[in-house]
């Protein structure tokens, strides 16, 4: 119920002071921060890591104040028992020795009854208030009378708190996501506070809140596990660019900064895909046939000589012969090792070099009457050196056992690929050109099989490390020597006698040289972005159907503990390579060992809009069934069919543009670039401005997007266009929240 002005004016004093906390606590993050970076940085090691790390704390603490700046306070709890508790994005402390709540983090246990309490199970709340502010004002209360002992209940309990959701459902789009931390449903907060451990598959329609329940998950996930989540972070892997700037806003809001985002194009570093590949060559490399593929391109780079045409390596004292039976025994004996192509690279050069060493011993030390070798051991190492250091011997064992990197590798097989059909191979061809999307699985496929061998770094590391600790040493020899001179008025100079500490007394040259160690004070996001082995303390993967079988076995390596949040809808695959079952998804990693639920309640998109789009579904499935709207505008789609479509759609966007929001316009790729000199104002690209009035998609770009208006332009171009076209166009049909309105070719 509306609440009187009385409450209101308690409510907004309330709300002021919490404000006032949080400037106050800001302004001493803001002070900290700014006192440690004016420190000249030539202290010592020990102060110099703390200064980073009390920088990085106190900025952590800044972004969650700034996040609390907008709806820092948005309901409020009052028990039968008296307890009472103010809900907000973070929680807040008073400044006293018992650190009393001001304001409760929604994540808390004890929020929980904002979301779940209803009057058959009111959790022992006697009244829950919904507390909604402009700014830092409070300009409407809803109260819910929850105990039913309560006289003054209003009989309407669920009503207002419908009118917030419905409300907030109705507001106009600003083109990024915002949080639905005040409006979170009862059955999208069992999923947000599932336990992270496991595989959770979290499958729904268009418009029931998957993307919004999947990045409050990871919020939760780091308020409740902050330790191991931080240390280990947190991946989330959404469809495109124009997504993830889309989402983007959202865990900043509610505070958390530590999250690593990504497209599947953006999972290797070190490359950033811009290529596109054909639907055929996309559902090619999707395809788990790739790794096998690989695996033996991989080992015909392991070569022997043919029988007839042995490799002969001039030599000093003679050319040295590598042939066919060598070559084997030494490839043999590298493959036993099961180590990656070049781990296991060393075995074989070994085995070759030792048996050129002996073939050199046999011809220069043998006994011409038969009698043992002449050469001793000392005289046989010294051959071997020889040998080792000949680069004729080296360019040889190259040839055979190439060390390669998974970028030269893959874009030389993607020149003239391997052990696949060809009209797979035909369809995969080039011969350069920019990554895609697609190559970069096979890029980590590839580093998988090849493996590094960092050998040199970590022998460059170790010698670096030994010089810092002569460094060390002669440090504190010098503190050693200059005691003699501290006390040197002394009538007698007794070393031990001495009850000053000098620094060779509490430390030694090895402890000294890791104080000096440079440390590193990248965010655990921004190692694991650097890091193709990093191992991710949980991944959230949204439009999850649309990864390819080759993509799920990147990103498999990247949750040794398979704990992850996967949300999708297989109505909605478009990829040429998407999966979309969830079975074939995770069968070959976690067999039947993982939860599904289901989101059945469409909060986005208007029953009359949905009705246009579950008929075209229906006609690939005639037992479809959408999840259930929420609301209907009474505004029903419009539908018109014109020889000019482009210029219908900018005759459209006009008669639009009196409308509050933000309209996009979808359609086939081909047409963009008409439409784009039509809509001059129109925002268009890979990675759109989402915030201008007016942005052009494609059927790919707009998933996981909405808007208030949308036009879908060429819907049997769309259908036409793709193998899973007619989810494409179901996609699109979906995307907006007001009105919606079809420009058909004729």
């Amino acid at each position: 119920m509306e609440l009187s002005t009385e409450p209101i004016r308690e409510e907004q004093k309330f709300i002021t002071s919490l404000y006032a906390r949080l400037d106050d606590l800001r302004d001493r993050a803001e002070a900290a921060v700014g006192a440690a970076l004016g420190t000249t940085g030539t202290g010592s090691a020990q102060s110099r890591l703390e200064r980073d790390i009390m920088v990085a704390e106190q900025s952590g603490l800044l972004a969650a104040f700034n996040a609390g700046e907008t709806g820092l306070c948005f309901g409020r709890l009052v028990f039968r028992d008296g307890a009472d508790h103010h809900i907000g994005r973070i929680g807040l402390r008073e400044d006293d020795p018992r650190r009393t709540p001001l304001v409760v983090d929604w994540r808390a246990e004890v929020a929980r009854p904002f979301y779940l309490a209803t009057g058959h199970e009111p959790m022992g709340l006697s009244r829950r208030r919904h507390i909604t502010t402009k700014g830092r004002e409070v300009v409407s209360l809803h109260d819910e009378v929850l105990d039913l002992a309560d006289r003054s209940r209003s009989g309407h309990e669920g009503r207002d708190a419908d009118e917030v959701l419905l409300a907030a459902l109705d507001a106009a789009r600003t083109g990024r996501m915002h949080d639905i931390v005040q409006t979170i449903q009862a059955e999208q907060d069992a999923i947000i506070r599932s336990p992270h451990r496991g595989v959770l598959v979290v499958e729904g329609g268009p418009g029931t809140g998957k993307t919004a329940v999947a990045l409050h998950r990871a919020a939760y996930l780091l308020y409740a596990h902050r330790e191991q989540l931080a240390r280990r972070a947190v991946l989330i892997v959404g469809p495109n660019p124009a997504f993830l700037g889309y989402i983007g806003n959202v865990l900043p809001s509610l505070g958390e900064t530590g999250v690593l985002l990504a497209t599947p194009g953006e999972l290797y570093p070190g490359v950033r895909a811009t290529g596109t590949d054909t639907p055929r060559a996309a559902a090619v490399k999707g395809d788990v046939r790739m790794a096998a593929a690989l695996a033996g391109a991989v080992r015909d780079r392991q070569q022997v000589p043919g029988r007839d045409a042995p490799l002969v390596v001039p030599h000093e004292d003679g050319d040295l012969v590598i042939d066919r039976d060598m070559a084997l025994e030494a490839r043999h004996r590298a493959r036993e090792t099961a180590l990656p192509h070049n781990l296991a690279r060393p075995s074989f050069v070994f085995r070759i070099l030792d048996a050129l060493a002996e073939q050199l011993a046999d011809r220069i030390g043998a006994d011409p009457y038969g009698g043992p070798n002449f050469l001793g051991p000392d005289d046989i190492a010294l051959l071997a050196k020889g040998v080792a250091a000949n680069p004729d011997v080296h360019a040889a064992v190259d040839g055979l056992w190439p060390e390669l990197t998974p970028e030269d590798f893959l874009a030389d097989y993607l020149a003239d690929p391997t052990h696949l059909p060809e009209e797979d191979a035909a369809a995969i061809r080039r011969d350069g050109g920019a990554w895609t999307p697609g190559d970069v699985a096979l890029l980590d496929e590839a580093a998988e099989l090849l493996g590094h061998d960092d050998s040199a770094a970590r022998a460059a590391q170790e010698a670096e490390r030994q010089r810092q600790v002569q460094y060390a040493q002669g440090v504190l020899d010098v503190s050693f020597a200059s005691r003699t001179y501290e006390f040197e008025d002394k009538e007698e100079l007794d070393e031990d006698a001495s009850e000053v500490l000098s620094a060779h007394d509490i430390i030694d040259a090895e402890r000294f040289a890791e104080r000096h160690e440079e440390a590193d004070h990248r965010t655990a996001a921004e190692r694991a972005a650097a890091d193709r082995t990093w191992a991710f303390g949980h991944i959230i993967v949204d439009e999850a159907q649309e990864l390819s079988a080759m993509q799920w076995r990147l990103l498999m390596r990247r949750s040794p503990t398979r704990s992850m949040t996967l949300v999708g809808d297989p109505a909605q695959t478009g990829d040429p390579a998407g999966v979309g079952s969830w079975e074939a998804i995770l069968a070959p990693y976690v067999e039947d060992r993982w939860q599904h639920v289901r989101l059945g309640v469409n909060y986005r998109t208007p029953a009359e809009i949905m009705a246009v789009a579950a008929a075209v579904r229906r006609e690939d499935d005639p037992a479809f069934e959408p999840p259930g709207s929420v609301r209907s505008t009474g505004v029903e789609p419009w539908d018109r069919t014109t020889a000019d479509p482009v210029g219908a759609t900018a005759e459209a966007v006009l008669a639009e543009a009196r409308a509050e929001g933000r309209l996009a316009v979808i359609a086939p790729a081909e047409l963009l670039p008409a439409l784009a000199a039509a809509l001059p104002d129109a925002s268009h690209g890979e990675q759109p401005d989402l915030s201008r009035p007016v942005v052009l998609l494609d059927p790919r770009q707009a998933k996981g997007l909405e808007f208030d208006t949308v036009l879908v332009v060429d819907p049997d171009g769309i259908r036409a266009g793709a193998p899973h076209g007619t989810n494409d166009l179901y996609v699109a049909l979906t995307r907006a929240t007001q009105r919606l309105g079809i420009v058909r070719r004729a």
